[in-house]
């Protein structure tokens, strides 16, 4: 197992070296390996134990749901390898590409195999900074705003995890997952403490996973990543993420139903959100990171439904597990397809792309597969069975209410019609996508091409892709059964024979269908599509006012440090602070005794300011030093095109009075060394050079230094306040 991590590792060093014309084949060679490798001990389960590194050891083991997760990232990370030659075939930034895509993979397979919480967290860090160059390797404004975002996301929800680690550690003493729900249920103080500690360690996972309200970077960073990295940021990234959510939950949390309670309310607004801004949007790949974050809903549910459930919520439970590997192999067929049509167009807004599809029976196939299977429309649509588990699951719990006398089963009537409008808009905006790719004339229909719109190594992407999906579909109790079981032994319920195809299943399929047809007809054709110039076009009505990151997460960033620093100012303001007025006068206090016992010599008193400034100094510039290290090297830009600098109405004006000026004093005072100078151009250029230094500053390394400072105030704040 240390070979099969290391492997993609230091594989990333080695490509990144190779010369041109052998990278993407050592590439492609290592994902090769590395599959064959996760094939290879998910058959035959083995353990790894690394003590002492980062303090607590870390501890990996495969077996069960932990393997088969790691073969399909591997499987995930060769079929996008496969169409990686094709899509990056004119980026200079190939090299840096393919380094972080590996070290991504080492760390993606560590959160896999991991045995602990604390391996889980360090392997997961590794993993969200490496693919946070994923999202920046455009190098558009677009593209950094959404790192940015990222980035933030990334940091703080490590830093509130890592929080919530040290208070379990704390308090149960171990983070071993074998031992986890023994510890919980041995602990004997108060349950808000291990629910506090829950909440925190969640945080961090949910935030990868895209539940509300952290769901943020995923709309953001899906339209602006290469379509390779966006597959496996939806497929797969987001299911480490719900990993550690299922940790938390199922081993921590056990028989907890106030937790699971919450966690079922916020997968269902999850659920619903991610449909609706998936159903308003125009861009193809928008709506495919919307309907990932929807699709996190339903599989929160149903794992909050196996909380609620405990040991009989073994349907539950095989719907969880189901619906994380149809929605990896949906959005793996899905996000392709979405590549393919941006090799070829370069766009990827509904209206530019219209009919492109048609003439193209396999790409007409692979999309059909994938949008079948997240839309749930059996027999071939293998998120049928797994959606239609979830759904029974609900059914289950509501009974066990009634058998009980309880009133709140009406409750969850509520969140059964949620679910199957949720179900509804799903078929309606994947219904949108298809028949705007394949179905509507368009400026892309019949566009000609100079060379075919797949080569042979993206056509075997693309169907390898897609080729599980109907056979799971179709066979569910032979292929999915097996695998769910497999997974019991982490989910904890048994194992169980699961009937997929009957009348109840069928019923909430049709009643969802139902539901998304009626709002294509009404919703989409009517309310989200214009008539222009004689013809129909896509329009996105959500208001723009109405995005939580730009409404409330960057204003509170923005302003926080300042209202931190006028609080600071306040506090140190006020004469009878016990603390400040006893320790600063302290401290000076000292200083100045060890200062006057030195030697009276003039180089002692020249050697302390000296080397005072320069420990400063030092320490001062300890991030920007970094920051530029990193920039140099690892963050290293493509050479921008020579642009002519464009200024505003201000430089415009200034540069025109100075030329006038420069060209009176030229005819008169200067006119035996006339100057030429063109100051509307000089302007303009000084503008557009601090703007990029702005935007260099806010989207370098040190924008990461920041926000890893705000989450150690933040961390600070609540321990301190956990400890009074």
């Amino acid at each position: 197992m240390l070979y099969l991590l290391l492997l993609p590792l230091m594989a990333a060093f080695v490509v990144r070296a190779l010369p041109d014309r052998w990278r993407l084949p050592g590439f492609i060679g290592t994902l090769c390996t590395v599959f064959a490798g996760t094939l290879a001990i998910c058959f035959h389960p083995v353990s790894l134990s690394l003590p002492g590194i980062c303090g607590l050891g870390l501890s990996f083991h495969a077996d069960g749901f932990r393997g088969l997760y790691a073969v399909l990232c591997a499987f995930m990370w060769l079929v996008t390898g496969l169409l990686t030659p094709e899509y990056f075939r004119h980026d200079r930034q190939l090299p840096r590409y393919l380094f972080f895509n590996l070290v991504t993979l080492a760390a993606t397979l560590g959160v896999f195999y991991a045995d602990d919480l604390f391996s889980t967290l360090v392997c997961f860090e590794v993993m969200s900074l490496a693919s946070y160059v994923w999202v920046i390797q455009e190098e558009e404004p677009q593209a950094m705003r959404a790192g940015q975002t990222y980035l933030a996301v990334a940091v703080i929800g490590g830093l509130t995890t890592l929080m919530g680690l040290f208070l379990l550690w704390k308090n149960l003493g171990t983070l071993r997952y074998d031992e986890l729900q023994a510890a919980a249920v041995a602990f004997a103080g108060p349950r808000s403490t291990i629910s506090w500690a829950s909440w925190l360690t969640l945080f961090g996972f949910a935030a990868k996973a895209g539940l509300f309200p952290i769901h943020i970077w995923l709309p953001k960073a899906h339209p602006v990543a290469p379509a390779p990295a966006s597959a496996i940021l939806s497929g797969m990234l987001t299911k480490t993420g719900v990993l550690g959510m299922a940790v938390v939950a199922l081993r921590i949390n056990h028989g907890n139903v106030d937790f699971a309670n919450a966690l079922l309310v916020l997968g269902a607004v999850t659920m619903f959100l991610g449909a609706v801004l998936g159903l308003f949007s125009v861009n193809l790949k928008r709506t495919l990171a919307c309907s990932s974050v929807s699709q996190i809903g339903f599989i929160v549910c149903g794992l909050s439904l196996t909380l609620l459930l405990g040991h009989h919520g073994t349907i539950a439970a095989y719907g969880t597990v189901l619906h994380m590997v149809n929605h990896s192999l949906c959005k793996l067929c899905l996000f392709l397809c979405a590549g393919t049509v941006f090799m070829n167009l370069e766009e990827l807004d509904l209206n530019k792309i219209r009919g492109f599809g048609k003439g193209k029976p396999l790409l007409h196939i692979v999309f059909l597969a994938g949008a079948l299977s997240i839309a749930c429309i059996p027999p071939l649509g293998a998120g049928f069975n797994s959606k239609s588990l979830l759904h029974e699951g609900i059914l289950e719990y509501m009974e066990v209410l009634e058998e009980a006398g309880s009133g709140a089963w009406g409750w969850y009537k509520a969140f059964e019609i949620l679910f199957l409008i949720s179900g509804g808009l799903t078929v309606a905006y994947m219904t949108k996508l298809y028949i705007c790719l394949f179905r509507e004339e368009g400026p892309a229909s019949g566009k000609p091409s100079g060379r075919k719109y797949a080569t042979r190594l993206s056509a075997a992407a693309l169907i390898l892709s897609c080729a599980a999906l109907p056979l799971l579909g179709l066979f569910g109790r032979e292929l999915m059964s097996p695998l769910a079981a497999r997974s019991m032994s982490f989910f904890g319920p048994e194992e169980k024979e699961i009937f997929y195809f009957t009348w109840e299943n069928l019923k909430g399929a049709l009643i969802s269908i139902g539901i998304g047809a009626a709002v294509y007809l009404v919703v989409v054709r009517c309310f989200l599509m214009r008539r222009e110039n004689g013809r129909k076009v896509y329009v996105n009505r959500w208001p723009a006012w109405l995005d939580l990151e730009e409404a409330v997460y960057r204003p509170v960033l923005k302003w926080l440090p300042i209202l931190l620093g006028k609080a600071d100012a306040f506090v140190m303001g006020i004469p009878d602070s016990k603390a400040v007025t006893r320790w600063i006068p302290h401290g000076i206090g000292r200083i100045t005794v060890f200062v006057m016992r030195l030697p009276e010599s003039f180089a002692v008193l020249r050697a302390v300011p000296a080397g005072i400034t320069a420990v400063s100094r030092f320490v001062c510039e300890i991030p920007e030093r970094l920051a530029s290290l990193m920039h140099r090297s690892l963050f290293r830009k493509a050479k921008p095109k020579k642009q002519v600098p464009v200024g505003n109405a201000f430089t415009y004006r200034l540069g025109c009075f100075l030329n006038r000026c420069t060209s009176l004093l030229n005819r008169t005072v200067w006119r035996g060394r006339p100057l030429r100078q063109d100051f509307e151009y000089v302007l303009a250029r000084r503008r557009q050079e601090a703007a990029e230094e702005q935007e260099r500053i806010m989207s370098s390394v040190s924008y990461g230094f920041l926000l890893m400072l705000i989450g150690i105030v933040i961390v600070v704040v609540v321990l301190l306040a956990h400890r009074t």
